[in-house]
């Protein structure tokens, strides 16, 4: 029996227990419901509503031959906890260790050092079933498998890339079964007035963005087909009965072929839920932003990062910032809201930028929009820019690349207060009344600070 986990526990993240917006692990559900489909026994032990203590009991009770650890920038800290507990406890001292995700392709000989048996590199589905096909015949890991890497005399193995599935239509669904997908359903519905389930419909993308990783799938565009989509949904509405779905992809868009053959199968199979996504301004046009109005679309997510075109250009977005104004105001008047990201001390910022950036969202005047503070994560073009100036504490078992800091035009402090700026700026430009003579009083305060910091 393999066991599935994650390490991401809800009770220790005080930032998303203000937001309430917890989603399932669909990355070791999709290898649970693979495994299950090649009569391979596996358990998903789901920690996002448990603990680590809760994990900890579950271990030592059931001992499991194998542990497969699903590991991101979230989860790098609690998986290597995980890790660390594994191997100093008695009971488990046969228990082998599989990591995958991520954070191990540009980590690898690390993860390995810290504990780990061996680590998937790139897609998991089939290296974890020929992985444990051989553990079960032999009682031992591979030490040949493509798309894995193991510790051989204290040096790193890295075998050859695995070749990605060519048809992903080929997958079971995810292995929702396998978790209490009522606790998240309940959480979105306490919360947020609505049930909420996650679904995939593409692996990788085939955009450029410097600071974006491209870990397990390359810059690779692979799809379901819309009916594969649909028979999905149908699924999920009989056994779950959702309020909306949010697709996970990068870019929902990006076919406007598949676009259309999806809202015809999602109408004439009655299977319309409302739904939210993310996609690319370029990737919009009025006739677009019909099918996905009349297919339940109710929220698009379009990503922009910055107001000045110069700072786009150099994350190499490849988009108009015209564009993404116009295809915000066009989504709203479609009726259907319209958030965007932003971020701040990319490589060449300077204050022109930011405010910029300010006129952008006071122009565009999106519903929502989120701003975070630019860090490399290793493998990245950005990485690879600015690895000459990056500072801060990197010690592998104690920080994440988000700790990582590097030479900006100005001081970290400064885009610190910078956002503070831009909220203050957005603010003012919506309030009335005494609350908004208070948001320019901040906003001044905030410059005075950025000042002071440079």
């Amino acid at each position: 029996m393999i066991l599935l986990t994650h390490g991401y526990f809800l009770n220790e993240d005080l930032k998303e227990q203000q937001i309430m917006k917890p989603y399932v692990p669909l990355g070791i559900l999709y290898i649970s419901a693979y495994l299950e489909e090649k009569g391979i026994e596996n358990k998903v032990f789901d920690s996002t509503f448990s603990s680590f203590e809760e994990l900890k009991t579950e271990l030592v009770s059931t001992k499991p031959p194998v542990v497969a650890l699903y590991t991101n920038l979230m989860t790098k800290l609690n998986v290597l906890r995980i890790i660390s507990f594994i191997r100093n406890e008695p009971a488990l001292k046969s228990t082998k260790i599989i990591l995958g995700g991520p954070e191990i392709r540009h980590y690898s000989l690390q993860y390995l050092k810290h504990g780990a048996d061996l680590v998937v590199i790139g897609e998991g589905e089939e290296t974890i079933f020929e992985v444990f096909s051989h553990f079960r015949q032999k009682g031992t890991f591979p030490l040949n498998c493509p798309g894995t890497a193991v510790l051989v005399d204290n040096q790193i193995k890295t075998n050859t890339e695995r070749a990605l599935i060519k048809d992903i239509n080929t997958l079971p669904f995810p292995n929702r079964k396998s978790v209490n997908l009522n606790l998240y359903l309940d959480t979105w519905k306490k919360y947020h007035g609505k049930s909420m389930v996650s679904v995939s419909t593409m692996r990788g993308c085939p955009y450029t963005c410097k600071w974006c990783s491209r870990a397990v799938y390359g810059g690779t565009y692979r799809r379901r087909s819309p009916s594969k989509v649909v028979e999905e949904l149908l699924c999920l509405k009989k056994t779950y009965n959702p309020d909306a779905v949010w697709f996970v992809d990068d870019v929902f868009t990006i076919s406007h072929k598949w676009l259309k053959e999806f809202v015809f199968e999602v109408k004439s199979r009655k299977a319309v839920i409302p739904y939210e996504i993310i996609t690319r301004a370029d990737r919009l046009t009025d006739e677009v932003l019909n099918l996905l109005k009349e297919s339940g679309c109710f929220r698009i997510w379009i990503g922009a990062e910055s107001g000045s075109q110069k700072i786009i250009d150099a994350m190499d977005r490849r988009v108009d910032v015209e564009k993404v104004r116009e295809m915000i105001i066009l989504s709203k008047k479609k009726g259907i809201e319209a958030g965007t990201f932003i971020m701040l001390g990319y490589p060449g910022e300077t204050k022109d930028d930011i405010r910029e950036t300010i006129r952008h969202l006071k122009v565009s005047q999106p519903d929502y929009y989120t701003i975070t503070l630019a860090y490399p994560i290793k493998g990245t073009p950005l990485y690879e820019q600015v690895a000459s100036s990056i500072s801060g504490d990197n010690e592998f078992s104690k920080n994440t690349d988000r700790d990582l800091d590097f030479k900006r035009t100005y001081s970290t402090d400064y885009y610190r207060h910078a956002i503070r700026w831009v909220h203050n700026e957005v603010n003012f430009n919506k309030s009335t009344g005494i609350k908004k003579l208070g948001f320019k009083i901040k906003a001044e305060i905030s410059q005075i600070l950025m000042g002071l910091s440079k």
